[in-house]
């Protein structure tokens, strides 16, 4: 299988597109200062000049999704983090919570044509869009990438088993976007109706977690599935990517148009290479311009290139959820907690609250990894427990390299019934 690019960008030396980026950042900033008041509020008094490096860029306040709601009834509709006036632009999408999130009039807004491609979709392919149009974005954003990349869509959206198996036939659709599971049910259904399906070649899923079994069944039935990873407000962030040999390759690859920082769960801090944490993203994105946007999203960089060619970053995939926040003795501890207690004792490299116990019994031991047995250290980081979290907390001392690299903060294993 001979190798092909969306575009140049893909297969920039890595050097060139840290570059291009980091001298983009500063005039991202002033937009966003200037166009967005959310942003000229959380940005009050950084020069935007000055913004042009990783170290810079680490020391702006990171915006939290599941801040997003509070932010918005401050400041309806979207919390003034828009660049564009509401009336500018062409959707507004309700999700849960609710949040609202825009779309702007541009081709391809979402920036999914890429993953698509990456994908082995090509122009001219008829592809069956069963994402939701109602109300969430999903359904618009992989619409408007199949389009941007010459595809024609079939809009299914969710349900109708039937129908969708009989449009996949009647159509020859050749490609299906939308969850794994609802793709199973329309295999599962074709079979059940004994109807042949086979013209169906590729699929890319997303929006919850793609079994290995599943996808080595569908791949078995001639269907290649690839990932994409994305988000209501920040569209496609990565995406996997077909390798020479017409499977999927290992990791996802970052979207061209992102800035990604892997930071400590609860802070700011980027963690060292390949530490899991949670998904921070810059976008660039002149409507909605997302500096340092934490999505809630745990994941880990990936070491290495990826055998498809391209250059850019590349992460695990999701990893689970970085807000592990819990109620321990009716009171909620939360990662930031746990950071700031970090925070003030300096020979704590890592540390993991575990809390165990059963119902009206919880304990709480705060596991510390530090070289060395620093004397009066562990006393004065129960201190530190008691005085930020208004809890009694135990604190176990352990080498470096003990805990696991997955990202928990806090990790509850009490008993519950």
């Amino acid at each position: 299988m001979a190798l092909k690019h969306f575009d140049k960008l893909e297969t920039r030396a890595p050097a060139a597109r840290e570059k291009a980026l980091m001298a983009a950042l500063p005039k991202l900033v002033a937009h966003a200062q200037k166009n967005a008041p959310g942003f000229a509020r959380i940005l009050k008094g950084v020069k935007a000049a000055k913004v042009g490096s990783r170290k810079a860029l680490a020391g702006l306040p990171v915006t939290r999704k599941s801040d997003l709601a509070s932010l918005q009834k401050e400041a309806p509709p979207l919390g003034g983090l828009n660049a564009t006036p509401v009336e500018k632009l062409a959707k507004l999408f309700v999700s849960p919570g609710p949040t609202y999130d825009p779309e702007g009039r541009g081709r391809d807004w979402w920036r999914a044509a890429r993953g698509l491609f990456a994908g082995g979709f090509r122009p001219g392919e008829r592809v069956m869009n069963t994402f939701a149009y109602h109300f969430t974005p999903a359904g618009s954003m992989l619409e408007s990438g199949a389009l941007a990349l010459g595809c024609t869509v079939v809009p299914a959206g969710t349900g109708q088993t039937e129908m969708q198996v009989a449009a996949i036939r009647d159509l020859a659709v050749s490609g299906y976007v939308g969850t794994p599971s609802f793709l199973k049910l329309i295999v599962e259904k074709a079979d059940e109706l004994k109807v042949d399906i086979s013209c169906l070649k590729r699929a890319q899923v997303g929006a919850e977690y793609l079994p290995p079994a599943l996808r080595k069944s569908l791949g078995e039935r001639g269907i290649v599935v690839t990932q994409m990873y994305g988000s209501a407000d920040l569209g496609v962030i990565a995406y996997e990517s077909l390798g020479p040999d017409g499977a999927p390759t290992a990791g996802m690859i970052l979207e061209e148009a992102l800035i990604l920082e892997i930071v400590r769960p609860g802070t700011g801090d980027p963690v060292a290479p390949g530490e899991v944490g949670e998904v921070v993203i810059t976008s660039f994105n002149q409507d909605y311009p997302l500096i340092r946007f934490a999505t809630g999203d745990l994941s880990a960089v990936l070491a290495g290139k990826s055998p498809c060619g391209r250059t850019n970053v590349r992460i695990k995939g999701w990893m689970g959820r970085a807000d592990q926040s819990t109620k321990v003795r009716a009171m909620f501890v939360t990662p930031r907690q746990v950071a700031e207690t970090v925070r003030r004792h300096p020979e704590i490299a890592r540390a993991r609250l575990v809390v165990e116990g059963e119902a009206g019994n919880d304990r709480m031991t705060l596991k510390c990894e530090v070289s060395g047995s620093p004397s009066g250290l562990k006393e004065a980081i129960v201190a530190s427990i008691r005085d930020i979290t208004k809890l009694r907390g135990e604190v176990e001392l352990l080498a470096p390299g003990t805990l696991p690299n997955d990202g928990k903060v806090i990790e509850d294993l009490r008993k519950y019934g």
